[in-house]
């Protein structure tokens, strides 16, 4: 793969894996700025507290990657997770040989993610507000 072809592939999954908070907050600023200062500097950190709405969390973080349901003896609390989407560099090297011949083989990829990632990080809603968030260690 040629030098300019593979800057290029970088680039696009750069661009591709999202928009930033600050594009978040420009789309919707009239909800931003009724927030609390203490809220608004944490969103604009990209970081989020018990306490934060959905709508919070949403501006801070970006859309869930998966949203589903939790039950345990205190109730059903429901649980946005969100996974990598950090660029991934994979690089093969194949070799094969028989007969009298040796073959080499490569391939790079560069990916934005799977959707088959482990979550990195898990919001945990109750009654309407975040109660808990936990990372993968």
């Amino acid at each position: 793969m040629k030098p300019r072809t593979y800057c290029l592939l970088i680039a696009f999954a750069l661009v591709a894996g999202g928009c930033s908070v600050q594009d978040r907050i420009a789309r919707n600023p009239a909800l931003f700025d009724s927030w609390p200062p203490v809220v608004q500097r944490l969103v604009e950190a990209g970081d989020i507290a018990p306490g934060f709405t959905p709508d919070q969390v949403r501006m801070a973080l970006g859309d869930p990657d998966h949203i589903y349901t939790r039950t345990t003896a205190a109730g059903t609390d429901e649980v946005w997770g969100y996974r990598s989407h950090k660029p991934v560099i994979t690089v093969g090297l194949g070799f094969s040989g028989g007969g009298g011949s040796t073959r080499v083989g490569g391939g790079t990829v560069v990916s934005t993610g799977s959707p088959y990632n482990d979550e990195v990080m898990r919001v945990i809603f109750s009654g309407g507000l975040v109660v808990a968030m936990e990372w993968a260690t």
